[in-house]
């Protein structure tokens, strides 16, 4: 398996699943600021233009963040990275889609890149006003799911993993992470993938 990925976006929770799998994997960073990902070497691998991209050892390529977590949830399932009751499942891909869908394409998005929300440079600081809003309310339903646990449903998931990626943007922004996801943060950033990874990407 190959990761495309840049530092410190949201690919980084997929490169945490890799390290939690602990099978071999190469990785080849992107750089965004450089507008690589809209470059014939890149675009070839992932016409979308943005991380993460996962090639798998047959060659074919997945995208999007949590259709590459969901597949190497399933077929690594020693890795413990989807618990078995379904009940559960279904909350794993209802945090992940929220996380991903609202709080990151539509609360983040909208603070990192708010040109992309408004033709008209002067409305900027509005949407990124509203992209604010949109985040803290997302860490605030977060913190009602993760009260009183380790985890998201309690036991390690990808879920945790894209509430990871979030949570380490807020400072990048001056939000301040409500106490349940603050814990959350502080357990993530303690395990050993992900300290391997922040050290793998130059971001420890």
């Amino acid at each position: 398996m190959k990761l495309f990925y840049a530092p410190g976006a949201c690919s980084i929770g997929i490169h945490i699943l890799l390290e939690e799998i602990g099978l071999p994997y190469e990785s080849e960073r992107v750089n965004l600021q450089q507008g690589e990902q809209y470059k014939p070497a890149y675009t070839g691998v992932n016409p979308k233009s943005k991380v993460p991209a996962l090639v798998r050892d047959d060659g074919s390529v997945l995208t999007e963040y949590p259709a590459i977590a969901y597949w190497l949830a399933r077929t690594n399932p020693s890795a413990g990275l989807l618990p078995e009751d379904i009940d559960q499942q279904t909350r794993v891909l209802e945090l992940t889609d929220y996380t991903v869908a609202t709080i990151h394409m539509q609360g983040f998005a909208r603070q990192f890149r708010p040109a992309n929300f408004t033709p008209n440079a002067a409305d900027e600081e509005t949407v990124k006003a509203r992209g604010k809003e949109i985040a803290e309310k997302g860490f605030a339903l977060l913190d009602k799911a993760l009260a009183g646990k380790d985890y998201a449903v309690g036991a390690f998931s990808f879920a945790d993993t894209a509430i990871f990626y979030v949570s380490f943007w807020t400072k990048r922004v001056g939000i301040v992470l409500p106490p349940a996801v603050a814990s959350h943060y502080e357990r993530m950033t303690a395990r050993p993938s992900v300290q391997r990874v922040l050290q793998q990407e130059g971001l420890a």
